[in-house]
């Protein structure tokens, strides 16, 4: 097995990859890495010298000598190391710049204002409680899904993009359930809701989920 993925059961980074390694199919190895016990194990020795910046997913592919840190690069790579079943990526350039927009829409500006360590950071050195932590993380998801929504009545169908599997669907069921995670009125987003539950319906997907990972039981 060539393919090890370091990641944590709740990441939603770590999330996105897993569903792209479920649709291709192949076989990897999974190592936890929490984010929470022992200080943080993203913090260390080993790990930080497999990924400086001590977070998570890390991707090794030991057949191509290669170590990726960043969801969105592994899953292109993913794409192009297991060209089938699913092509997450499209062939057409003005498809393929949309998918990846919309992917960067929610990896780039969304997410990571309610990552751990944002979250950590409002908590431990501004002094935020933690109903204010979550008001914080339900106003950027909702400022996303407000204009994330607008845009797929122009080009949805049965997932973000008509009726293929793309790296756009990857990355928005796992900011899904951040906003349920975060109390968000997804009553607001049928769209957005209807998608996820059509992505959720495919066993790639399910398999994926974050209760269904062998370390959400060590919680």
């Amino acid at each position: 097995m060539s393919l090890t993925l370091y990641g944590y059961w709740r990441s939603t980074a770590s999330y996105r990859v897993r569903i792209a390694l479920n649709l291709k199919g192949v076989e990897y190895q999974y190592v936890p890495v929490h984010l929470v016990n022992e200080g943080g194990q993203q913090h260390s020795a080993p790990y930080k010298q497999l990924n400086p910046a001590q977070l998570v997913p890390t991707l090794v592919d030991d057949d191509e000598d290669i170590i990726l840190n960043q969801s969105l690069a592994i899953i292109e790579y993913l794409d192009e190391r297991f060209p089938s079943p699913y092509q997450l990526i499209p062939s057409h350039k003005t498809e393929r710049a949309r998918v990846r927009a919309l992917a960067q829409d929610i990896a780039c500006d969304t997410q990571p204002l309610s990552n751990l360590r944002v979250l950590n950071q409002l908590k431990n050195e501004y002094s935020a409680e933690q109903e204010s932590v979550n008001k914080w993380a339900a106003h950027w998801i909702t400022l996303s899904f407000d204009a994330i929504e607008k845009r797929l009545q122009t080009q949805a169908g049965k997932y973000c993009f008509d009726f293929d599997v793309t790296m756009a669907d990857l990355c928005l069921v796992p900011q899904v359930y951040n906003a349920h995670r975060f109390n968000v009125d997804m009553t607001r987003y049928p769209l957005i809701q209807k998608i996820t539950d059509n992505c959720n319906a495919l066993p790639a997907f399910e398999k994926a989920l974050h209760e269904n990972q062998v370390d959400s039981v060590l919680q």
